[in-house]
């Protein structure tokens, strides 16, 4: 029975090894296969940049004593046939034209090309038209150039194009786009190709992804009237395109993302549907007229950077699923309305800055108890900010409220924002002493109070709050007092940490389902913060990932420089400037080793400059003018470069590249009431030193030569002689009796 068993069990597995093996050894790659991949391996060339990340792996493993199917990068079909090829990131700079053997794999359904680096001038060669079983080409980021070859409209089978990325250039209007009528996801973004955008494009039964951003693409867009197209994304932006938006766009049932923005787009053309789309990039334009409020199922809404002008009183009730809106940097003038409080359940990130709106600021803002940030910056809001209520537990990381005519006090209820990363009351009217309440804001990145008129002590004696992520604080053009806690900045550990540290940008991700899809919507916080940097004030803008600074510069700081400033190692601007601070530079300045900014001039700084200072090689900007400083500047080529101007108003320093007299001042100045300005020490003034030498060395030579000398001594006498006689001439009688007295003597010694 059990040999049996055994039996029947052989029988059932039988089949299961035949069917097993036969696609195997069918499988096998054929010889005119595995001769065409020698020969294109052989042909292809590779470049050998060390400092590159990217160096061949797949084609290197191609040998004639393997089966083909089985390489790296190569997909076989059951009968033996290459269908499937990926040689992306290899390398490959050189070696595919017309003649390449890559060309006759006629059973070729997918081909990557991507992330190679063709040399300058290598152009798509026309023979990719054979291949026309081709179903996916992927050619992005080869570094492709010229026109795209005509003969790609013969891969009918195409369902995925992707040519993003390559310096292509001209129009593609003489391309037969009708011909790709299996076409589903064509991308040809970021390169430098120009003139009308095809309506045979839009014609493409089956195409739902379309991206032509970042390129010159101009004029307007034509007529399109198949309101049954498939299309899903659209991505036109960063181009030339001019006039108006055509209102069939809004009519694809199936659009859920439209981005337009960085265009010369002046209006919008009726009639406007109420379209599904959900994400919409209108931003940066030059739209005017009436704000589009048709969408209202847009979850993200960018219509900032245009002409609008005024916001609809009933705007709030359009965008009842609005998570992202956005209006900055328009031409808004009026009220904030009230109505846009309606989108309470739903609104994440509200931004009107840098319009020319007034009036106060509608209190149900500051109730949504979802909103993450709130940018309401550079406008004409007046009011007290003191009646700003956020309520308990809020979700604000990012708060913009400066450039505006706000008063009052600080708002105690900022306290509720647990989570706040940014926050920039800057500019305004606000008077009270030090928010010692943000201390206990771990997560705070970005602090901007200046030039309001905040005063009294920054310590916060009695809160124990840490700001381990503290990135920028500004607390400028106020009257704050006393002396700068280094306590209070010990605990700013990412300033302390080295220039690879933990700095990452301020952002937040949602995951969410927009049109059936799964998303992850990425919000950073990419707005502008105005600082002093290298004496200049500016706008930064985009640089929270890598930019550290502090300034408390113009208010009456007293006190020395706590020395565990010098312990910022990522810190790339100081700006102490314009307080009343004493006692020296610390010498622990000299760890600050990507500082390229450092302003301490207008106070009473004493003693040297710390010979540390030097070792900055990252600086660019120093300004210590206007001090007591004294001594030598440090010799050294990083201070070479630095004007005079830099080191004026320091009666005590010399050396280069101050002057003296227009002449370079490599020696101290003179004495000052009696003793020189050199740390105390009584030093040797070599100018005095010099006359006295001169004098002792005339007088010397001379009184020399009348003693060891007669023939000088005699003619001496008697030169004086006769001078004092023709003086006093009634000397005669007794020098006379006098000298005949001298004379016999003389006479008798011999």
């Amino acid at each position: 029975m059990k040999h049996l068993l055994q039996y029947f069990l052989l029988l059932f597995l039988i089949p299961k090894i035949c069917f097993t093996i036969i696609p195997a050894v069918h499988s096998l790659c054929t010889k005119d296969q595995q001769l065409s991949l020698l020969h294109l391996k052989k042909s292809l060339q590779f470049s050998h940049d060390p400092d590159s990340d990217s160096y061949p792996t797949k084609v290197i493993s191609w040998n004639s004593s393997t089966d083909c199917c089985s390489w790296l990068g190569v997909n076989c079909s059951s009968d033996g046939h290459v269908v499937g090829l990926d040689l992306s990131s290899e390398a490959i700079n050189d070696g595919i034209d017309d003649s390449s053997s890559l060309f006759d794999l006629q059973h070729l359904q997918s081909l990557n090309l991507a992330d190679n680096h063709f040399t300058y001038g290598t152009r798509i060669p026309s023979a990719i038209g054979k291949l026309v079983n081709l179903r996916y080409l992927n050619l992005s980021s080869c570094s492709f150039y010229g026109s795209i070859p005509k003969s790609i409209a013969n891969l009918t089978q195409l369902v995925s194009l992707h040519l993003g990325l390559n310096t292509f250039s001209g129009s593609i209007d003489s391309i037969s786009w009708e011909n790709l009528i299996n076409l589903v996801d064509l991308q040809m973004d970021d390169n430098l190709l120009e003139g009308s955008i095809p309506s045979s494009l839009f014609y493409l039964p089956l195409l739902t992804q379309l991206v032509l951003s970042r390129n010159q693409f101009s004029g307007k867009l034509h007529a399109f009237s198949n309101t049954s197209s498939d299309l899903e994304y659209l991505d036109l932006s960063e181009n030339q395109i001019q006039g108006k938006i055509p209102h069939w766009i809004w009519s694809f049932s199936h659009l859920y993302y439209l981005n337009l923005s960085c265009n010369s787009l002046v209006t919008l053309e009726a009639p406007l549907y109420n379209s599904s789309v959900s994400i919409v990039d209108l931003h940066s334009n030059q739209l005017q007229g009436q704000i589009p409020t048709f969408i209202p199922f847009g979850y993200q809404l960018d219509y900032s950077g245009n002409h609008f002008n005024s916001i609809p009183s009933d705007i709030g009730y359009f965008f009842t699923s609005t998570m992202f809106f956005s209006l900055s940097s328009n031409n808004l003038h009026g009220l904030i309305p009230a109505s846009i409080c309606n989108a309470t359940s739903f609104l994440m990130s509200l931004d009107l800055s840098n319009n020319f709106l007034s009036g106060i600021i509608p209190p149900c803002l500051t109730a949504m108890r979802g909103l993450r940030v709130l940018n309401l910056a550079r406008n004409n809001l007046t009011g007290t900010i003191s009646n700003f209520q956020v309520t308990e537990y809020s979700l604000l990381e990012i708060l913009k409220l400066d450039g505006n005519q706000l008063g009052g006090q600080f708002p105690k209820s900022l306290g509720n924002c647990i989570q706040l990363q940014v926050l920039n009351l800057g500019n305004n009217r606000i008077t009270d002493t030090f928010p010692c309440l943000l201390k206990n804001m771990s997560t705070l990145r970005v602090l901007v109070l200046r030039s309001n008129n905040f005063y009294g002590g920054i310590g916060c004696p009695n809160t124990y709050g840490t700001w381990p992520v503290l990135q920028i604080i500004h607390l400028a053009h106020n009257n704050f007092t006393g002396e700068i806690p280094g306590i209070f900045l010990t605990t700013w550990q990412v300033m302390m940490a080295p220039e690879d540290g933990p700095l990452s940008i301020v952002k937040f991700q949602l995951d969410t389902i927009i049109a059936g899809k799964s998303m992850l919507i990425d919000y950073s916080f990419n707005d502008r913060i105005t600082v002093t940097s290298k004496g200049l004030e500016m706008d930064l803008v985009r640089i929270l990932s890598i930019f550290t600074l502090i300034d408390f510069s113009c208010n009456n700081f007293s006190g020395p420089i706590p020395k565990e400033m010098g312990e910022f190692k990522s810190l790339h601007v100081l700006n102490l400037s314009r307080n009343s601070l004493t006692g020296e530079i610390p010498s622990s300045f000299g760890n600050m080793q990507v500082l390229e900014s450092l302003d301490l001039s207008q106070n009473k700084l004493g003693g040297e400059i710390p010979q540390q200072l030097a070792k900055l090689t990252f600086l660019s900007f120093l300004n210590i003018s206007y001090n007591q400083l004294v001594g030598r500047i440090p010799p050294s080529t990083q201070f070479s470069t630095f004007p005079k101007d830099s080191f004026t108003g320091n009666k005590g320093l010399w050396g280069p590249p101050l002057t003296v007299d227009n002449k370079t001042g490599l020696s101290p100045p003179p004495a000052l009431n009696g003793s020189l300005p050199n740390s105390g020490h009584r030093g040797i003034n070599w100018d005095l030193i010099s006359v006295e030498i001169g004098f002792t060395v005339g007088f010397g030579a001379s009184v020399g030569s009348l003693v060891l000398c007669k023939r000088w001594s005699k003619w001496y006498y008697r030169a004086m002689y006769r001078m004092v006689l023709k003086i006093f001439p009634q000397l005669e009688e007794r020098i006379g009796i006098h000298r005949r007295h001298v004379h016999i003597n003389r006479r008798w010694r011999r």
